[in-house]
C-alpha cells in the first residue's frame, strides 16, 4: 500500500469509527453528513470521495466492523482446526460456545449498528461474514463425517442462515436474552438431530463398502 492508498483508507477509517460513534447517541435518519464530516475533521469533498451517501457509509461501517471481528477470529482459529482434526469424532460440534459467544457479544456490543440496518440484511453482509468465519470449521467436520463434497455448500447455507435468523430476532428484542441463552438456543437448533444424522448416515455407506 502506498502514501496516498494509505491516506485514502485512513481517512475512510476515520469517517467509519465517526459514524458508529454518532450512531451510539441518535437514530440514522437524523445523522448528517455534516456532522459525520465534523466529527472525522474531513471536509465535505473528502466524504464524497468515498461515499455516495449515509447509506453506503452504513454498509461500509458494518464491513469495517465485521473486519475487526473476523482478524480475531482468525488468530484462535488455528487452535480450533487443529482440534477438529484429532479429537474424537463423536466430539465434534459444529457450533461450540467458544467460537459462537465471542460474536455474539460483538453484536450486544454493537446492537445499535445491527439495529439501525435490521430492515436491510444484504446491508449487513452476514451470510458472507458467516462463511469466511465458519467455513474452516464446517468444512473439516464434513469431511472427517466423509460428506460429499458436491452437498457441503448447501449444508453450510442452511446452518448460517439459520443462525443468521436466530441472531436476527435477538437484535430485534433488543438483545434482551442473554449471550449464554442465545448461545443455547442456537446449539439445540443446529445440532443434536443432523450430528445424528451424519453418523447414521456415515455408518450406512461404511456397511456397503
Amino acid at each position: 500500500m502506498n502514501k496516498s492508498e494509505s491516506k485514502y483508507f485512513n481517512t475512510a477509517i476515520k469517517m467509519d469509527k465517526a459514524f458508529l460513534q454518532l450512531l451510539e447517541k441518535k437514530d440514522f435518519e437524523y445523522i448528517s453528513i455534516k456532522e459525520i464530516c465534523e466529527k472525522a475533521g474531513v471536509n465535505r469533498s473528502t466524504f464524497y470521495l468515498h461515499y455516495d451517501n449515509t447509506s453506503d457509509l452504513l454498509s461500509e461501517s458494518i464491513r469495517y466492523m465485521n473486519e475487526q471481528f473476523l482478524s480475531y477470529f482468525q488468530a484462535e482459529s488455528v487452535e480450533i482446526i487443529t482440534k477438529l482434526k484429532i479429537c474424537p469424532i463423536e466430539e465434534l460440534i459444529l457450533v461450540e460456545p467458544k467460537y459462537l459467544m465471542p460474536y455474539l457479544t460483538y453484536i450486544k456490543e454493537h446492537k445499535k449498528l445491527f439495529q439501525t440496518v435490521i430492515s436491510k440484511p444484504t446491508s449487513m453482509n452476514l451470510e458472507e461474514t458467516y462463511q469466511r468465519m465458519f467455513q474452516r470449521v464446517f468444512n473439516p467436520i464434513m469431511e472427517r463425517f466423509d460428506f460429499p463434497v458436491s452437498e457441503r455448500n448447501y449444508v453450510m447455507a442452511f446452518y448460517i442462515n439459520g443462525i443468521i435468523a436466530i441472531i436476527m430476532e435477538w437484535v430485534k428484542s433488543d438483545c434482551c436474552d442473554t449471550i449464554e441463552q442465545i448461545t443455547d438456543i442456537i446449539i439445540k437448533c443446529v445440532m443434536p438431530p443432523n450430528l445424528r444424522t451424519w453418523r447414521k448416515r456415515n455408518e450406512s455407506r461404511n456397511l456397503f463398502r
